[in-house]
């Protein structure tokens, strides 16, 4: 407390006045701050979007990195940090002019030398980028705003590839980062030339990451429309706290305590609906459940092990069980390429839909199997995959297995899921995920049936008859023998079984009714929205 004048001289109430003013205006000022605060679905714990493609690490990227393509709401593909382009004649040459004046987080020029780097880094890690470097020439700067793609082979599906808006996504970073750490080695710094800059100074993992709006970002003049367009921030500051609890992240929600939670627990949203203070919206994506098996290791280096898991799951509990309310879910689907899209089909499924746990039983038998422990990785701290991770369990121990489920959170799971060692030091067997269907639409893009052997997803299946169809479906012009191949694809993906498909559904997602401009994107964006 202020002291009376009758003890104090007048300089001292001068001072102290001068001191509670200014108080008061660092007040004021932190109060008119916009902060928008925003529950992921999970801990941010590793940052690097190319080494890894959990999705919160994708939403991160999109936070502090820009794309040079971006996809739409219809699936086109639009120049982000690019400004003109041109290919040749034969297409086996391309060449992109950035836009003048963009500038990373640290002050420095975005020059085609950093596009250059990022590019080939990206090309050793992404399914669809691997198969366009496979053909690929050359990739080099012209000058520090142009820089040349040359193919040995015309690549069908360059600003696809470039423009790609699911995991790995193309974020540019600095050179000195892609270009010295290679793309199965973690980039730590957090430097990009997107519309908000990190402040790692404020991130505590486990807790908070806080981003800020960065002011020299220059956003495109065309309207935003899902990841193109616009990228324009209209808050100060976006703070993400993670919050474990569901009913603890839906109380704060409901209070205003923070504006914004992705992908709520179902029975959670449902309640939501019924709160006038909070709209609750379907993600514009279909999800499918993929069960990640390990090749590389026993019982799953056997195909007849991984048959026994088609034999084993049976969708409609395992939906039931993860999402319980209808309207998000199917009961069945055996589409590899996503029920309701242009390439789905059943053809092959009917292992997957027969449920018959006495086959898998003798699958395993047939496999060698002979009860050791089998590791299933379980993310106690995300709903959808630890009620997966559940139901499998229990599955496996109805056919005989002996299951090691060891509890962890995401973020944890998200790093060991990258150990290739043996399950009984340190390694796993069994992981469950989703992926996304901008990922699953194409044979080029589908992680699941790379068949990329080394460089293949987590779980590392290798099969040449994949990779050839493949590699023939890419290079198709002619329609109907496109899909012919998509289900020439299938069926060797049911033949093989690289992974399970354990489900389809979308997903919810919920914030405040007061914000404005949300977007509802595959991934969660923060340009364009704004608080009252």
């Amino acid at each position: 407390m202020l002291r009376s004048s009758s003890t104090w001289p007048a300089t001292a109430w001068r001072s102290a006045s001068l001191l509670c003013i200014a108080l008061a205006m660092l007040t004021g000022m932190a109060q008119a701050q916009s902060v928008l605060r925003f529950v992921p679905q999970a801990d941010l714990k590793n940052t690097d979007p190319i080494w890894t493609t959990a999705a919160v690490t994708q939403t991160h990227g999109f936070m502090i990195y820009d794309q040079l393509f971006s996809e739409d709401s219809k699936f086109q593909q639009h120049p982000q940090m690019v400004d003109t382009w041109s290919s040749s004649k034969d297409q086996l040459t391309w060449t992109f002019t950035l836009r003048p004046g963009l500038r990373f987080h640290d002050g420095s020029a975005v020059t085609s030398a950093d596009v250059v780097a990022s590019i080939k880094r990206w090309g050793t890690r992404d399914t669809m980028a691997l198969k366009m470097m496979a053909v690929t020439d050359s990739v080099e700067a012209v000058n520090d705003r142009t820089f040349r793609i040359k193919f040995k082979q015309a690549w069908p599906l360059v600003l696809e590839t470039l423009g790609k808006p699911s995991s790995n996504v193309l974020f540019i970073m600095k050179e000195e980062y892609a270009g010295k750490i290679d793309g199965f080695t973690q980039v730590k710094a957090n430097i990009g030339s997107g519309p908000f800059r990190m402040i790692e100074s404020e991130w505590v993992p486990g807790n908070k990451v806080v981003y800020e709006k960065f002011k020299d970002y220059k956003p495109r003049s065309e309207p935003a429309d899902g990841h193109a367009g616009s990228k324009q921030v209209n808050v100060d500051r976006v703070e993400w706290l993670y919050i474990p609890d569901q009913a603890t992240a839906m109380a704060a929600l409901q209070r205003g305590e923070v504006d914004v939670l992705d992908k709520p627990d179902f029975d959670l949203a449902k309640v939501m609906e019924k709160d006038s203070n909070i709209k609750v919206e379907k993600i514009p994506l279909t999800f499918q459940g993929y069960m990640a098996l390990n090749n590389l290791w026993p019982p799953f280096d056997n195909q007849k092990a991984r048959e026994a898991m088609l034999y084993m799951v049976n969708q409609k509990d395992y939906v039931q069980a993860i999402i319980g309310q209808e309207r998000y879910y199917m009961e069945f689907c055996g589409a590899l390429f996503i029920c309701g899209t242009p390439n789905a089909t059943d053809v092959g499924s009917e292992k997957l839909k027969s449920h018959d746990p006495a086959k898998a039983k003798a699958l395993l038998k047939e496999a060698g199997y002979t009860g050791y422990p089998v590791v299933v990785m379980d993310p106690t701290d995300f709903a959808v995959l630890h009620a997966a991770a559940l139901v499998t369990a229990q599955k496996l121990r109805e056919i005989g297995v002996n299951v090691d489920l060891q509890a962890m959170d995401w973020s944890t799971l998200t790093s060991r899921r990258a150990e290739k060692k043996d399950p009984k030091a340190g390694g796993w067997n069994i992981f469950h995920t989703w992926w996304t269907h901008p990922n699953m639409l194409l044979p080029v893009s589908h992680v699941g049936l790379s068949g990329d052997c080394d460089k293949a997803w987590f779980g590392w299946p290798c099969d040449t008859k994949l990779q050839e169809l493949t590699k023939s479906w890419t290079f198709e012009t002619d329609a109907g023998k496109r899909k012919q191949l998509v289900t020439q694809i299938q069926l060797r993906g049911y033949e093989y079984v690289p992974y399970v498909p354990f489900g389809q559904w979308q997903a919810p997602f919920a914030y405040r009714a007061e914000l404005k401009g949300m977007m509802i994107t595959p991934t969660v964006t923060f340009w364009r929205v704004s608080k009252p």
